[in-house]
This record gives C-alpha cells, sequence and structure tokens, in this order.
C-alpha cells in the first residue's frame, strides 16, 4: 500500500528502521547488511532524510551514524502512518486493548529493526488472560491485515526486560497499561 505512495523501496526500508522504533541507530555498511540494499542505494536516500530534517546524525571514528529525528513536526504522523501501514495500529487499538490484564506489549524481531518480513513478533505481559478469545483475535487481525502473529504470553513475574534484550530482540513498548 505505501509502495504505491512512496516509489522507493530503500526509502521506506530506511523509513520503516527508524520510524518504527525511534531507538534505532544505525550506520551505512550495517544497513547495506541489514537491508540488502547498496551503499549507493541507501546513501542516496539517507542523505535526502538527513537533508530533509528527518534523520540526524554523528560521527564516531570514521563511521556516520544515523538516526531518527523524533522533534521532527512529521516525526508524529510518520510513526502512525507506518503503524496503519504494518497493521500494527489495529493490533494496538483492536486485539490489545480488548484482552483485560494485559500490562505490556512488546514488539520484537525483525519487524521492531525496521525490516518488513511480513510476520510481527510480540511479547504480551499480563496475567489471567482469556488465550482462547486471543487466539481468536489474531485469528482476525491476521486476516484483516494479511500477515502472520507470532506471540509469547509472559506474566508479570516471570517477564524481565533484560531477558530479551539479551536475546537481541531489539524490544520496541508498543503498549503499556
Amino acid at each position: 500500500m505505501i509502495e504505491s505512495l512512496i516509489t522507493s523501496k530503500t526509502r521506506i526500508k530506511l523509513l520503516l528502521k527508524f520510524f518504527l522504533n525511534s531507538q534505532n541507530i544505525s550506520y551505512l555498511r550495517n544497513l547495506e547488511n541489514e537491508l540488502g540494499e547498496s551503499t549507493n542505494g541507501l546513501r542516496v536516500e539517507l542523505n535526502r532524510l538527513e537533508k530533509a530534517g528527518l534523520l540526524k546524525s554523528f560521527t564516531e571514528g570514521n563511521r556516520k551514524f544515523f538516526q531518527v529525528n523524533t522533534s521532527h513536526p512529521l516525526f508524529k504522523d510518520l510513526n502512525k502512518i507506518l503503524l496503519k501501514v504494518t497493521g500494527l495500529e489495529y493490533i494496538v487499538d483492536y486485539i490489545l486493548e480488548r484482552l483485560g490484564d494485559l500490562e505490556e506489549v512488546y514488539l520484537v524481531g525483525k519487524l521492531a529493526q525496521g525490516i518488513d518480513s511480513g510476520i510481527i513478533d510480540l511479547v504480551l505481559v499480563g496475567k489471567n488472560i482469556n488465550k482462547p478469545f486471543l487466539m481468536e483475535q489474531i485469528d482476525k487481525a491476521e486476516k484483516r491485515i494479511d500477515r502472520k502473529i507470532r506471540f509469547v504470553l509472559f506474566e508479570p513475574e516471570e517477564f524481565s526486560l533484560d531477558k530479551i534484550k539479551e536475546a537481541d530482540m531489539h524490544p520496541l513498548l508498543l503498549w503499556k497499561k
């Protein structure tokens, strides 16, 4: 859907990378490996986004690092558009708020890194979650957003953010009670 609005696949990947998770920081060679795009194409798009003020950069040694400019007036709007396009907005609005004692929801995996694989990986933290209802809602959501949703459910006392950080899952807090 966004491909008809933004024709550069490289730009779409960069927007997903930086605007879904504002904590993402990366440099050119790392982006080349992660996104599977050429350095020339990435450099052109990174420079355009930086010139527009959507990205900011800093250097360490001989590497130029990029991250999203969260103070840009369009940051929140672009973030909402990408949440809508990926289906995350629907998941948060429709499913998560109807589950009862849910406390936190984290996006993890490829999409949290800004790589759209067609799969949404979630970590759900809560008590007394109606699992059959959750499965029913996940099934409906998958059909509606045309993506596969995988999830892990933790009780609050067994969950530790450090566990998913250690596993290099790039957790992104999507929702909190």
